[in-house]
């Protein structure tokens, strides 16, 4: 693969990548589409990366679809896919691996809940990375705090991709689409739509009502059986938590378990 890529890059042609685990669906797609816009050729990656699950049972239940997934990504116009077994990433094995300079983004919000997790990312986004070396990256901006992982991988690695941070795709409900859904039971299914209303919640009273508009996206989540791990109104390129009244460019952001099923999502205030 690294070789046909090097080839096709010295004949002109701008190479996108889309990183994913796989358990495809329309907001994968979304970046697929974008990318065939920006770049002469689209890389999909699907591996389920080992060293970014802190929980070893969350890493077994991850969805796998991979017949599904090969029937999207075609039907999409997708030029190489990359399905890579874990010796071929990790052929030493996943233990005594590098560790990278993240700053807060550790110890904030997904790094202070899933400790290792960003250092896992890191490690197999590096290896992705240097396998395809793409010219243009495409991330879902629903994972908003590792969209700035990434980008603080490329600069300390010096990797010449650009990273382009693509808009949340939802589900006519709201909810945004994720892998993790298909783990949900069609009740729970229903309960998720709160996370969106919290975040709805947030951004029309936050700048009015500050804590006190946390303090009702709370109740919203409770109120459909979530247990919360944070819900947090921050700097939007910083991630420091906001005091109410400031005036720089914030987002809030949400992680809450429905069941055994852990979703994430944010909005731009």
């Amino acid at each position: 693969m690294t070789s046909w890529l090097k080839k096709s890059s010295a004949k002109g042609k701008k190479i996108g990548f889309v990183p994913t685990m796989g358990a495809l669906h329309a907001g994968h797609m979304s970046l697929i589409k974008t990318s065939k816009a920006e770049a002469g050729l689209t890389v999909c990656s699907i591996f389920v990366n080992p060293t970014q699950f802190n929980d070893p049972q969350d890493f077994q239940r991850y969805p796998v679809t991979v017949e599904k997934d090969i029937e999207l990504l075609e039907a999409g116009g997708t030029d190489v896919l990359f399905l890579p077994p874990a010796a071929e990433l990790y052929p030493r094995g996943t233990g005594g691996l590098e560790h990278y300079d993240l700053g807060s983004l550790e110890t904030l919000l997904e790094g202070k809940y899933r400790p290792g997790h960003f250092q896992g990312v890191c490690q197999v986004m590096f290896r992705l990375l240097n396998l395809v070396r793409p010219d243009e990256l495409f991330m879902g901006r629903k994972d908003y705090q590792q969209c700035m992982v990434i980008r603080r991988l490329l600069e300390i690695m010096r990797l010449p991709a650009r990273l382009h941070p693509c808009p949340i795709v939802r589900e006519p409900d709201g909810l945004a689409m994720s892998s993790r859904n298909l783990r949900l039971s069609a009740g729970q299914r229903s309960n998720a739509t709160a996370i969106y209303r919290a975040l709805l919640e947030l951004k029309e009273k936050w700048a009015v009502r500050g804590n006190a508009a946390i303090q009702s996206a709370e109740a919203i989540l409770k109120g459909a059986d979530f247990r919360i791990d944070y819900i947090s109104v921050a700097d939007k390129d910083t991630l420091e938590p906001l005091a109410p009244g400031a005036a720089r460019p914030a987002v809030a952001l949400v992680a809450a378990f429905q069941g055994e099923v852990r979703l994430i999502d944010n909005m731009l205030l």
